[in-house]
């Protein structure tokens, strides 16, 4: 190995190293369109003449500064399920099944060990969104990161048949917008709960959660804000199989506010009923601790729902019914209705 490349601060052994702690993970992905082994220059992926107008759907993004969190509570076990989640929940909104993802790590020091438990977190993600996990990059950067510290980026691609791709031409007022629950956080918002929460990041023990939310007193804080983002992708495709979906959105950076009209056409806007569902009370502490607006919270965070539905009142029921059989939380949280395209959130005694 180069000694001289070793006291620079890159470790090619330790990257060989990590390579093949991760083999046995990636490999549980692999669907039978893959048509690589891990170590190639590329990966490659046959779409095996399944489909007749095959549209492809890619996606990237990152999970923001929830790294912060794992790093401080050195537990990197599900932030690869952050990654995968935040892509292919992305391209699921217009009804494209993942076929496959690939990683990029970027680190101040490279440890076999951590870069095994982030690769399996990017593993277990592809195992729950069907997809294969064909490539990646591990870069070791010393100089460009601190030691412990690491950047995250995730690409995924999937395909759909153009005559089923979801893109919200068909919504229409009288249209029933339903929202799939989040399991907390997700990936957005952190830099804020950050900065409301914590004072340095020794705090994520030692926060008194306990007087703060009584129902999570066996919890940390650290904890609460690690919880995974969900994966939505096998339940929602097996409703487009059995029920037609107008349209969808992740709710992600820019929550309700800014994601939801991305699906709607000109002339419609999309009526939020708050209290319509069962809020997580991380959301409340937020909230509460900084004096945030309601409005300016639901432009930050998903607020308890991250994915929303949108189907014909008619459709409505059987919708909830198929996506409950499948292990969802459902609740119906607004409407379609004429006006301009945007967001309008209404109280409960407006409803």
């Amino acid at each position: 190995m180069s000694e001289r490349y070793k006291q620079a601060g890159v470790d090619i052994d330790a990257g060989n190293e990590a390579v093949e702690r991760i083999k046995s993970h990636v490999s549980k992905t692999y669907r039978p369109e893959v048509r690589t082994d891990l170590g190639g220059f590329g990966g490659l992926f046959s779409l095996q003449n399944k489909y007749k107008k095959p549209i492809l759907v890619s996606g990237t993004d990152g999970v923001g500064t929830k790294l912060k969190v794992a790093v401080a509570m050195d537990n990197h076990q599900t932030i690869g399920i952050d990654l995968v989640a935040m892509c292919v929940n992305d391209i699921l909104v217009y009804g494209a099944e993942p076929l496959f993802f690939l990683d990029y790590i970027a680190t101040g020091k490279l440890q076999p060990e951590k870069m095994e438990e982030i690769i399996a977190g990017i593993a277990d993600g592809c195992i729950q969104a069907g997809c294969s996990l064909i490539g990646g990059e591990m870069a070791e950067m010393p100089g460009m990161y601190q030691e412990k510290h690491y950047d995250l980026a995730g690409f995924a691609v999937g395909v759909v048949e153009e005559e089923k791709m979801i893109d919200g031409k068909s919504i229409k007022a009288g249209d029933v917008i339903l929202g799939l629950s989040s399991s907390g956080l997700h990936s957005n918002g952190y830099s804020l709960a950050r900065h409301l929460l914590l004072e340095n990041e020794n705090d994520y023990p030692s926060f008194d959660l306990k007087a703060k939310l009584p129902e999570l007193e066996d919890k940390q804080l650290g904890e609460v804000l690690l919880k995974p983002t969900k994966i939505y992708v096998k339940p929602v495709l097996k409703l487009i199989e059995e029920i037609e979906v107008k349209g969808m959105a992740h709710i992600t950076g820019g929550g309700f506010i800014d994601n939801i009209p991305r699906t709607l056409p000109d002339g419609l806007q999309a009526i939020i009923h708050l209290n319509s569902w069962d809020i997580p009370p991380i959301f409340a502490l937020l909230q509460q601790t900084g004096d945030i607006p309601t409005e300016e919270m639901y432009r930050t965070f998903n607020m308890g729902i991250g994915f929303i539905i949108i189907v014909s009142s008619e459709n409505a029921a059987e919708a909830i019914n198929l996506l409950e059989q499948l292990g969802e939380e459902v609740s119906i949280i607004g409407k379609v209705q004429a006006g301009e395209k945007g967001v309008i959130l209404v109280g409960e005694d407006n409803q």
